[in-house]
């Protein structure tokens, strides 16, 4: 019992932001987050991609947000005022992840981290990179690195 405790403290820890879109949990880590802001209206660019919402301005700087719940698939969100904008910096990009709620920092361990069952499609494995089991929640981590186009994280 005394060494699965000391292994215990002893596993490095991190954390996560955890996050709802379309009532689904994910998280990513704590350290791409800049700020979370109240949701603001974007500026919409023509020709963009759906699932980017426009742009805003952050303290002078233009940056790009993308509807997550678009993005992953799981259809488009009508933000309103209870959504939440998740400043992050991908690669070399600041980009805002549009969000309907953010629930938690969490700290975790590597080791509460579930791989992805083989079966299931690249495609997936691509975006989620394992799911995370706390207190009876199964939160999917995000590969923030897919969110963008590749163009994008390419400064292209």
């Amino acid at each position: 019992m005394e060494e699965a405790l000391l292994e215990d403290r002893t596993e490095e820890r991190h954390e996560v932001v955890a996050f709802q879109v379309a009532d689904q949990d994910f998280c990513f880590d704590l350290t791409s987050v800049r700020e979370i802001r109240g949701w603001t209206e974007t500026t919409m660019l023509p020709h963009a991609q759906p699932y980017v919402k426009g742009v805003i301005n952050l303290r002078g700087s233009v940056v790009p947000v993308i509807d997550l719940s678009e993005r992953l698939g799981l259809g488009a969100t009508d933000p309103a005022a209870r959504h939440v904008i998740i400043i992050t910096v991908i690669g070399t990009q600041t980009v805002g992840l549009l969000a309907d709620v953010v629930s938690d920092i969490l700290s975790v361990k590597e080791s509460d981290l579930h791989p992805i069952p083989d079966i299931i499609d690249e495609a997936v494995r691509a975006y989620v990179t394992g799911v995370l089991v706390i207190e009876g929640r199964m939160i999917r981590r995000l590969n923030l690195a897919r969110i963008l186009p590749s163009s994008a994280q390419d400064g292209r």
